[in-house]
């Protein structure tokens, strides 16, 4: 980038704002957010989901940062406390964390995303921006937040919008949205039930992806309009896009590149089961489509204090292809094949485990086979188990996806002895078992 540009763009990210909209559920992870918000829960071996968006930002160089709560919020604000309030200092930036706190009705909570920014609204006037980036905590992708700023104020636009294609298949997930030759967005609809395919290819669809851009003045203008209408919900993609859509405003917007610039763009919504489970194992692939290794654009998290993974035996009877194995494992003459161990996870011996995800702390007792299988955090897996041969059978016990995934938690094996993920017991470490 010529140092004229560099500038400019490092001007709009000092004046810049971040709001981090982390208060949802997910409801339809399932058991997985029963005990913690979705950019919680634990990512990629080593993560949780928001570490995506706060390392954005940090690699963008935006350097104020809010980030809003509600659900839940106890196992995220420990992670952000323990993994990112230490890196202030450091690197001269700060993370103000927000939770509800009805300011606007003692009786009432966020009650869309637009609410959650507007019952903020002082907080954020005081910290005077001249601009106002809108995240969502719950997504995993790489992009550089300098870039849209720069193009949002080269526009000329009241209002910009992070945008994706997917498949149209898809894309009733999302906003969709129909651009004119400028960039300009001249159609939006919240997850609509048939969504309208992009003009040059009818098997892709326009899609939002819950990232805006606005100057201060804007943004508040908007905000007190929607928060007077009684008819209005109070979310972006509901309410705040359309009518400014529809009020002839210019909306602009901006489709994601990869900040490597040599690879794909690459953005996930883990909102299910299925498309958390397949983003995990994306990052095993033979080709990953997400480089978590990128050193230019690194991926922070909170690092525990753990010994590193240790494996015990030879020969045939162990092995491991295209996994993941994090500090404090300990694999003990087993099988492991496209999987992921995250931290503090022990195998017994004689196990095979083909496509598993084993959040923090688990335990895999001697002989069990495992397969397509979610094992939540601190699960206790008996000797000799057997789960992701038999979906009849695993029904009975546990909790199947759409495409067969096994989901399994301490209450279903029967160890519901009031664990929560999140509570800290013994030391700051635990946090990452969370």
């Amino acid at each position: 980038m010529p140092n004229k540009a560099a500038r400019f763009v490092s001007r709009l990210t000092s004046n810049t704002l971040a709001l981090v909209l982390a208060g949802g559920r997910g409801s339809r992870l399932g058991m997985l957010t029963d005990w913690r918000t979705k950019p919680a829960v634990p990512f990629g071996g080593k993560f949780r989901i928001i570490d995506f968006t706060l390392s954005n930002c940090i690699n963008s160089d935006i350097k104020r940062i809010c980030v809003l709560t509600q659900y839940k919020s106890h196992s995220l604000i420990q992670h952000l406390l323990n993994g990112w309030s230490s890196r202030n200092a450091e690197q001269g930036y700060f993370i103000d964390i927000i939770p509800a706190q009805q300011w606007v009705d003692e009786h009432q909570w966020y009650q869309g995303t637009a609410d959650a920014v507007y019952q903020s609204h002082d907080i954020i006037e005081s910290y005077a921006p001249e601009y106002v980036l809108v995240l969502a905590g719950d997504h995993i992708y790489s992009m550089d937040y300098g870039e849209m700023l720069a193009a949002h104020v080269d526009s000329g636009a009241d209002f910009t919008i992070a945008c994706h294609a997917v498949p149209v298949r898809d894309a009733n997930q999302f906003g969709v949205m129909q651009i004119d030759e400028t960039g300009r967005i001249i159609d939006f609809e919240e997850k609509p039930e048939t969504p309208k395919p992009m003009p040059d290819n009818p098997d892709l669809a326009l899609s939002s992806m819950g990232i805006y851009v606005f100057s201060l003045g804007y943004l508040s203008d908007q905000l007190i309009r929607d928060a007077a209408d009684e008819m209005s919900s109070h979310d972006f993609g509901k309410d705040i896009i359309p009518h400014a859509i529809k009020n002839g405003d210019h909306v602009h917007s901006y489709q994601l590149e990869n900040p490597s610039r040599c690879e794909e763009p690459y953005w996930r919504d883990v909102g299910t089961v299925d498309a958390y489970y397949q983003a995990n194992m994306e990052l095993i692939s033979p080709t990953p489509p997400f480089n978590i290794y990128d050193t230019e654009w690194r991926i922070m998290t909170y690092q525990a204090q753990l010994p590193p993974a240790h494996f015990l035996g030879r020969g045939h009877a162990c092995g491991i292809e295209n996994s993941m194995v994090s500090g404090g494992c300990e694999i003990e003459i087993s099988k492991l094949f496209n999987s992921i161990l995250f931290s503090n996870v022990k195998v017994h011996q004689g196990c095979e485990l083909d496509g598993i995800l084993a959040l923090p702390g688990c335990e895999i007792g001697r002989g069990s086979y495992l397969r397509n299988v979610i094992l939540d955090n601190q699960c206790r897996i008996p000797e000799g188990t057997v789960i992701g041969v038999n979906p009849e059978d695993d029904a009975k016990r546990f909790t199947l996806s759409e495409n067969g995934i096994v989901v399994v938690n301490r209450k279903m094996l029967g160890q519901d002895d009031g664990y929560i993920p999140g509570i800290i017991r013994e030391s700051p470490d635990t946090a990452s078992q969370s």
